[in-house]
């Protein structure tokens, strides 16, 4: 009898399409979920006659409650080599292995800068009024030269970020808790004297840290009321690090000119979630490592880590 294996959250459909799964055929059923599994009870009763499962980033958690409901459970393969929702200890503790997949940063990178030229430039704005016989021309744009481009981080997206925003003619700052001048030499950009000082003075601030107890909530109220009312904020790493209620408060009451953001608290949004619906705000629905050559990768591996699971010897083991 052949393991069954589920992949979650392939909203696209092509989890199956980007890579070759015929590696693993004779000996796994792959069975592909478009809609989004939400909360342990749904998972529990979905999952329960699978051997395997693919999950994509962090999106569905598995602590140890679930993996104690999937006695038939036996490997999780999580794109990415960094995941904080899935349970270890439980995993080992029920003889469950876990294994991960390398990730481009250039997919984060581009959506950066897509919704940052975006909200500059009135795109969205300017597209819909043309094509519904609206306005000729309604805004006008933020221009990039010679502004200032604040950077949250300054990692391997981060500094990636950064060098575009030299291309562009932009003044670049970054700073982060451990943040090194050696580090900003290194890339070109100023380190700035405080994450105050940063939001204070950048015309465009991006964010680009990782989740943690330290960013956790890193930008509340007091912060975002720091920020130029010609300023915008992009986040594409994580929404808990944004006071989403503080955030939306800003928007609506045009203290900042507006925020691009891919990350939310809830993923998928509720139909009802008042960020669909916020003004000032370009909102994408997490597309940040959603890219063809990305995907390419994350299932490609995710059959390498299957075969070679069955084949007693696990790669790319987490944590």
């Amino acid at each position: 009898m052949r393991l069954r294996c589920a992949v979650l959250d392939d909203f696209q459909r092509v989890a199956t399409e980007v890579a070759d799964w015929s590696p693993v055929a004779d000996e796994v059923e792959v069975v592909s979920f478009d809609i989004h599994l939400d909360g342990e009870d749904a998972l529990a009763a979905a999952l329960a006659d699978f051997d395997i499962v693919v999950t994509l980033r962090e999106r569905v958690p598995f602590p140890g409650s679930l993996i104690a409901r999937l006695p038939r459970l036996k490997l999780i393969v999580a794109s990415g080599l960094r995941n904080s929702v899935i349970d270890y200890a439980a995993a080992g503790a029920h003889g469950v292995t876990v294994c991960g997949t390398t990730s481009s940063s250039t997919p984060p990178v581009e959506l950066t800068w897509a919704l940052l030229l975006g909200l500059a430039r009135g795109l969205v704005e300017e597209s819909n009024a043309l094509r519904s016989g609206g306005p000729w021309q309604s805004t006008v744009g933020a221009d990039l030269y010679g502004s200032r481009l604040g950077l949250l981080g300054l990692g391997k997206i981060g500094s990636r970020v950064a060098r575009v925003g030299l291309a562009f003619g932009m003044h670049v700052s970054a700073w982060s808790q451990n943040l090194t001048k050696e580090r900003t030499d290194e890339i070109g950009v100023e380190l700035a004297p405080s994450r105050e000082d940063l939001l204070a003075g950048s015309d465009f601030v991006s964010i680009h840290l990782a989740l943690s107890d330290r960013t956790r909530g890193l930008l509340g109220p007091a912060e975002l009321a720091l920020l130029k009312p010609t300023a915008y904020l992009i986040n594409t790493s994580r929404a808990a690090i944004v006071d989403q209620e503080a955030l939306l408060a800003a928007l609506h009451e045009g203290r900042i000119a507006g925020a691009g953001v891919d990350v939310f608290d809830i993923e998928p949004l509720p139909a009802d979630h008042p960020m669909r619906t916020a003004p000032r705000l370009l909102a994408t629905p997490h597309l940040g490592y959603v890219s063809r050559a990305n995907y390419t990768t994350y299932y490609g591996q995710a059959v390498e880590d299957i075969r070679a699971f069955l084949a007693g010897a696990p790669v790319r083991r987490l944590p």
